[in-house]
């Protein structure tokens, strides 16, 4: 049965009900009908390599901090990145990835009150350096989690786990 791994760092109310409504979409009938998709709902900071490796896809959550990802999540790539099949290159800059998750689909969502542009790219380094493949659009929300915001992220989590069923 495929894996979909999920791992946030929701603190807040909204990144709460983010992650709700993307495990809510991970587990919608349709998809889960199309085939059974286990889904491992992990804490960026309780994540480990050997979660990253019994996957095969991936949703990940994140705060907007001051230009970048959560420290929470920057831990996760931190202490998983090299025992996932990411690699450096010589400079120490990250080489893209033909590692052992490489061409695995992944989404991602991001919660700010003004900007998201620096944690979104800092999330997107690392994952292309891993070779993952987006499978959804960037889901970024700024302030309050509107109804719009709530079925995007429905929407990531189906769409995430659909592409395992395929």
């Amino acid at each position: 049965m495929p894996r979909l791994l999920v791992v946030h760092h929701s603190p807040s109310r909204s990144m709460q009900s983010l992650l709700d409504r993307v495990v809510a979409g991970a587990h919608d009938e349709d998809v889960q009908a199309a085939g059974a998709v286990e889904v491992e709902v992990r804490a960026a900071l309780e994540a480990t390599a050997d979660d990253v490796l019994a996957a095969d896809g991936y949703v990940l959550g994140t705060t907007a901090n001051f230009g970048y990802m959560s420290g929470a999540l920057k831990h996760f790539f931190d202490s998983t990145f090299l025992a996932v099949g990411g690699a450096l290159d010589p400079t120490g800059a990250p080489a893209v990835g033909a590692g052992a998750t490489a061409g695995r689909p992944y989404g991602l969502w991001l919660h700010g009150r003004y900007d998201l542009t620096g944690a979104q790219r800092s999330v997107q380094s690392i994952v292309g350096a891993l070779g993952w493949k987006q499978g959804y659009d960037v889901l970024g929300v700024l302030g309050e989690v509107d109804d719009a915001a709530s079925e995007a992220a429905y929407a990531l989590g189906a769409t995430i786990a659909a592409l395992l069923t395929s």
